[in-house]
């Protein structure tokens, strides 16, 4: 099997599985306690349903929406995700040349493995920093002022991840930042000489934001479930969003909003966008898909701010009804980490592909030339 017999998102999931060891596949796959929410965000999809239209001209159909103040030809877009550069060696630059083809949003995260600057410098379409507040308020401080020179175009303040979620696989696993060698991880990587290559020779791994402030993750070997209970300030609060967003002062995200309380908030407080999402099932099992609060949000404050639904994203089909809900765009995690890890950079232009190949199918089965044409009336609920 190789990246062109891959068809969908599990297509790549079967090829990273084969092609990573053990651990660095079950720290993407894996999420928080019995992966209830993980498997319900995707689940979630399958309650509603499509209501096409037909006899309608769709000789042309356009994919393109705006979000954070940037147009982009794609309602579907890379969420920010850490340590890229264990599942490919080319880490966030393969991912980040491969929105740029596609002209869509691409972010990297606070844990990134290449530095804000090199991304700055080497893409110039719209691209998103994730801020993950540490204790260290010089070095949060640093992080922002750094994306303002590198000319990032939007920030994102994630909001779930005030202490690690429950990550079963990795404990399993023995999971870590840098990994861990143990009798079972040496076995693992040996047993997979493609990947260990890589990691060993042709990339260098660090979180490459933070080294100059924090060891742990870089050299000092640290789970991410630890990372974030030990390193991340748990007295973040509103407060602490506002000043944030003061400091940014441009387009401001708010990553991880599920309630229509804290929605209300996004919006008094000035934000830009909110993208609902549960952290991919990775931090409270037992929580709501973001699909399932999707119209209850939007009812609320739609109009008012923009909404992103981030997660469970398996299908062109699922990004349609999250449109016709009321989203604005759509973004997820695990839907181009499998590819990356498959196949680097052509693996993520392939999931791409299918995606934008997927929705303008969909689109035009649908009878809908346009993004914007999609509404309630598109979609039924079981």
């Amino acid at each position: 099997m190789n990246e062109r017999a891959c068809f969908n998102v599990e297509g790549f999931r079967r090829l990273a599985k084969r092609r990573l060891p053990g651990p660095v596949f079950h720290y993407i796959d894996g999420a928080a306690d019995d992966e209830v929410t993980y498997a319900r965000n995707t689940a979630a999809y399958e309650n509603c349903d499509l209501v096409p239209n037909v006899l309608v001209d769709v000789a042309d159909v356009d994919l393109s929406t705006t979000v954070m103040g940037k147009k982009i030809d794609l309602p579907v877009f890379l969420s920010p995700t850490a340590l890229q550069k264990l599942f490919h060696y080319e880490g966030e630059l393969a991912v980040a040349r491969a929105a740029e083809k596609f002209n869509t949003w691409f972010g990297i995260s606070s844990l990134a493995t290449v530095t804000i600057e090199e991304i700055g410098r080497l893409v110039s379409s719209p691209k998103l920093f994730q801020l993950y507040v540490h204790k260290d308020k010089g070095l949060n401080d640093s992080l922002i002022d750094r994306c303002k020179e590198a000319g990032f175009d939007a920030l994102a303040l994630t909001v779930d991840t005030i202490v690690g979620g429950n990550r079963e696989r990795d404990l399993r696993t023995g999971f870590t930042s840098p990994p861990r060698l143990t009798p079972g991880s040496l076995l693992s990587f040996a047993a997979h000489p493609r990947w260990t290559l890589g990691y060993l020779f042709r990339s260098h791994f660090e979180l490459a934001n933070l080294k100059d402030h924090v060891r742990e993750g870089s050299s000092i070997s640290l789970s991410i479930s630890d990372y974030f209970s030990t390193m991340l300030d748990q007295s973040m609060d509103w407060d602490t969003a506002a000043a944030i967003r003061a400091r940014w002062g441009g387009p401001f995200c708010l990553k991880g909003i599920m309630s229509v309380d804290d929605a209300r908030r996004a919006v008094d407080l000035g934000a830009t966008t909110i993208m609902l999402s549960n952290h991919g099932g990775r931090q409270l099992d037992g929580a709501r898909a973001p699909f399932d609060q999707l119209a209850e949000i939007v009812d609320a404050v739609g109009g008012q701010i923009e909404v992103v639904c981030d997660g469970g994203i398996r299908r062109g089909t699922h990004v349609l009804k999250a449109l016709s809900v009321g989203a604005d765009a759509c973004s997820g995690g695990r839907l181009y980490l499998y590819a990356l890890a498959a196949a680097g950079q052509s693996g993520v232009e392939k999931t791409l592909r299918n995606f934008y190949t997927e929705i303008e199918r969909g689109m035009k089965l649908m009878g809908v030339g346009s993004v914007s044409g999609l509404s309630r009336s598109s979609v039924r609920f079981r």
